[in-house]
């Protein structure tokens, strides 16, 4: 079975022009797209509907930095282990919480140029996590790039709930 970037014959790594990923995309929906085997068989159907179903997903996951780099770790068969390895660099444990205690004051004070400065912060430490996963995948490094798969999920996590409270002040 094709993984996502031979579905959309692009090379297997981080680095993504996303002009060329959304135009493989097109190209891979056009030729799967249920629309077209309206008078096809029930099977044939089916099948469209599951490579329209599984170019979607692909899709999705190639475009987002984050699902990008967690997928290749997975292709090199690295487990996130997500749930069961929280272990972190004391210095990357400390900046979360620095950046918490922000948050939490933010919550008790509604001071959106906290959070603003916040969510600045984070952007920084976000495109500096995604330029040294590019150059750990670049450098064949997949433990490391897996660990600063682990950061920028947390970042991710942090910056929902950045734009939940934006969403909050602004009501």
């Amino acid at each position: 079975m094709q993984n996502h970037f031979e579905l959309f014959r692009l090379p297997q790594q981080f680095a993504m022009d996303s002009t060329l990923l959304d135009k493989a995309y097109r190209e891979v929906q056009n030729q799967v797209h249920p629309d077209k085997f309206v008078s096809g068989s029930d099977a044939e159907k089916r099948v469209a509907m599951q490579w329209a179903t599984r170019a979607n997903e692909a899709y999705q996951t190639l475009r987002k930095p984050l699902l990008r780099a967690a997928y290749l770790c997975q292709l090199h068969g690295i487990d996130l282990q997500t749930e069961s390895n929280t272990a972190m660099p004391m210095a990357f444990l400390m900046q979360q919480m620095a950046w918490r205690e922000v948050l939490d004051a933010v919550r008790s004070g509604r001071d959106s140029d906290a959070l603003q400065q916040l969510e600045n912060e984070l952007n920084s430490a976000w495109s500096s996590e995604i330029a040294m996963i590019a150059m750990q995948f670049d450098q064949a490094d997949v433990d490391a790039a897996a660990q600063g798969v682990r950061r920028l999920m947390f970042l991710d996590k942090l910056k929902q709930e950045i734009a939940q409270l934006y969403e909050h002040l602004d009501n």
